[in-house]
């Protein structure tokens, strides 16, 4: 029920105008953002001991229990299974600078935000766990942040994360809302998807793309209602995998579509990517890599299969419209003559 809730407030509030998608990041991002930031700055008390009842740390469960690494690298390879999920979302950044008074500037100011954000948020907050804590005492379905804060005698702390972790979903599903529809405006303007969807509102909402986005959302709740055990954890499961095809393939469309842009016209090329195509390729190499260690665990495996499935679905469709629209120009070209 609380579910269905909040989609239908957050649809209408991105029907209503695309201000609200940005008042609303501002607000949970300034949540999530002061949260994390008053873990680093807790941790890095907590590991130089200027904290009530702690004692410095310095680099003992760094280099104790075994040192880096004590069982191989097969945990770090664990950890990038279940880890790549967390990162999805992270192009609707460049899409919501792209609608900016200024895109060629927002964009790239965008990016190297997220880059820095990854650095110190993601990374950071990494290290102040395994620095605070031997990595013997971390229980898997335990939430390590929850166990940092319990550690330095935060009173509260698991009701804290969980209203952080709730208040990051709504941010995740806000976000989702706005990209998939701005997805599906794209496609329309390529005549990929119906041209009815192209319709704006007064205010620049396209809102037949974000009803059309959103349509999967409702039924997928209605899913989870009926079959509560089973629905979540496949949509869980199949996340991780889907994002790698889904970045391999814009990896791959710029490849293929920046040197026509070029060719044909350049003076719209206003945003270039340092390091290309060799950054592009080393991306591309690296969710290759992620997709094969995810092939090797029996977890992973099935979610790769489907994934790679519905890729490879797609990517025919695509063709054969390429094939046909083709076929369509030769046509129209051989009645001329």
């Amino acid at each position: 029920g609380w579910v269905l809730l909040f989609m239908v407030v957050f649809t209408l509030a991105n029907l209503a105008a695309v201000k609200n998608f940005g008042e609303f990041e501002f607000w949970f991002a300034a949540l999530k953002v002061g949260a994390i930031v008053l873990f680093l700055a807790l941790g890095a008390l907590a590991i130089a001991g200027w904290l009530p009842d702690t004692d410095p740390v310095g680099l003992a469960n760094l280099t104790g229990q075994g040192g880096f690494l004590p069982n191989g690298w097969s945990g770090v390879v664990s950890g990038v299974l279940a880890v790549v999920f967390a990162f999805g979302g992270l192009e609707v950044v460049t899409i919501a600078a792209a609608e900016s008074e200024d895109p060629a500037r927002n964009v790239a100011r965008a990016v190297r935000s997220a880059v820095w954000r990854i650095l110190l948020f993601y990374v950071g907050s990494m290290l102040v766990i395994v620095t605070l804590l031997p990595w013997t005492s971390m229980v898997p379905g335990e939430s390590p942040y929850v166990a940092v804060l319990d550690a330095i005698g935060v009173p509260g702390a698991g009701q804290i994360m969980n209203v952080v972790v709730f208040v990051a979903l709504l941010s995740a599903l806000n976000a989702n809302l706005y990209g998939s529809s701005r997805m599906v405006f794209s496609l329309a303007e390529r005549g990929e998807a119906p041209k009815g969807l192209l319709k704006v509102s007064a205010g620049g909402v396209p809102r037949r793309a974000v009803l059309a986005s959103v349509a999967f959302g409702f039924v997928s709740v209605l899913l989870n209602l009926k079959w509560p055990d089973s629905v979540f954890l496949y949509m869980l499961n199949a996340v991780g995998a889907v994002l790698l095809f889904v970045w391999a393939l814009i990896a791959v469309s710029q490849l293929r579509l920046r040197p026509r842009i070029e060719r044909e016209a350049p003076e719209t090329l206003t945003l270039r990517m340092w390091g290309f195509p060799w950054l592009t390729w080393t991306a591309l190499a690296a969710m290759g890599a992620v997709l094969v260690l995810m092939l090797t665990d029996d977890g992973a495996r099935p979610q790769v299969l489907w994934s790679a499935g519905a890729t490879a679905a797609v990517l025919l469709v695509a063709w054969l419209r390429e094939l046909r629209a083709a076929r369509g120009t030769r046509s129209s070209a051989t009645k001329r003559n």
